[in-house]
């Protein structure tokens, strides 16, 4: 009787490791695990990403594609996609004629964006699309940059959603719409720490980063779309290239210019290296920062 005691309390404590790593690594991701678990993930993921997920051009383009372009002041203007993955975001937005703008689109997991720079070739080409490898919570972009701003999916896998919705609002031109999902229902609940109520999320949006219009609707399983927008009025953000708009990692001015398969930095001599499918390699660049001040 004891062998058989010992015998279940050994498989229910196997089970239990095993739901726990299940949770840890499947249900959240490996956000609590950290950024780099996070990263790895969705590296090995990425070449089934768009698989899995059946992504519908028409469903796209209904939710995503025709309400954003209605929602820019220019069809010409300047948009910055947060952790855009395999390009979801972007191919929607070049599918549509009558838009006319650029997108910069950012991301942490370099295999993702190999799968976007493989979408998005014609207009990485055509200095269209950028795509940088960066992290979210520290945008290399001036304050009020932006026309549009989204990040879809995503923000609950961050390290500090709060500090990514910071940067988003500071790079939105005041007057400028964002656009974000927000995780619900059981999937949510399975990510304590990292999600909010639609209700929740509205007030942090409105009371905390000053944001107005808050429109939350139904989208897909586990997730609600936000559509806000940035207090005050400010010039249209139309379509600029790259090298007017962000900022080098070492000196922190806006001097980059774009050289075969690099871009230097006239000011400091800062060089960022491009992958061959185009993506900018500012995560993985050598930065020579200067040592601070005590």
């Amino acid at each position: 009787m004891e062998t058989l005691l010992i015998f279940i309390g050994v498989l229910v404590s196997i089970g239990l490791v095993g739901l726990l790593l299940w949770w840890l690594i499947n249900a959240t991701e490996g956000v609590y695990l950290g950024r780099r678990v996070v990263i790895w993930l969705y590296d090995r993921y990425a070449h089934r990403y768009d698989r899995t997920k059946e992504f519908e051009t028409a469903y796209e383009t209904a939710y995503l594609g025709r309400p954003l372009l209605q929602a820019l002041d220019t069809p010409n203007a300047l948009i910055l996609d947060v952790a855009t993955g395999t390009g979801r975001l972007p191919a929607t937005l070049f599918q549509r004629p009558a838009f006319t703008g650029k997108i910069v689109a950012v991301d942490l997991s370099r295999q993702m964006l190999t799968r976007a720079a493989a979408k998005l070739q014609y207009e990485l080409d055509a200095n269209r699309a950028y795509l940088l490898h960066c992290p979210a919570d520290h945008l290399p972009f001036p304050d009020n940059t932006f026309e549009a701003v989204t990040i879809l999916e995503a923000l609950e896998f961050m390290p500090s959603p709060e500090a990514v919705l910071r940067e988003i609002q500071r790079v939105t031109r005041p007057g400028g719409v964002v656009l974000m999902s927000n995780r619900q229902g059981r999937e949510a609940k399975l990510l304590p720490g990292k999600t909010m109520s639609n209700e929740r999320f509205e007030h942090y949006l409105t009371a905390t980063l000053g944001f107005e219009f808050i429109e939350i609707e139904k989208w897909q399983v586990g997730y609600a779309l936000v559509w806000a927008f940035k207090a005050g009025d400010s010039a249209t953000a139309t379509a600029r290239p790259l090298g007017e708009i962000w900022r080098c990692p070492t000196c922190d001015q806006i001097a980059l210019v774009p050289q075969p398969n690099q871009w230097i930095c006239t000011h400091c001599g800062q060089t960022i290296p491009v992958g061959a499918d185009g993506v900018i390699e500012l995560f993985s660049a050598k930065v020579d920062r200067p040592a601070r001040k005590i």
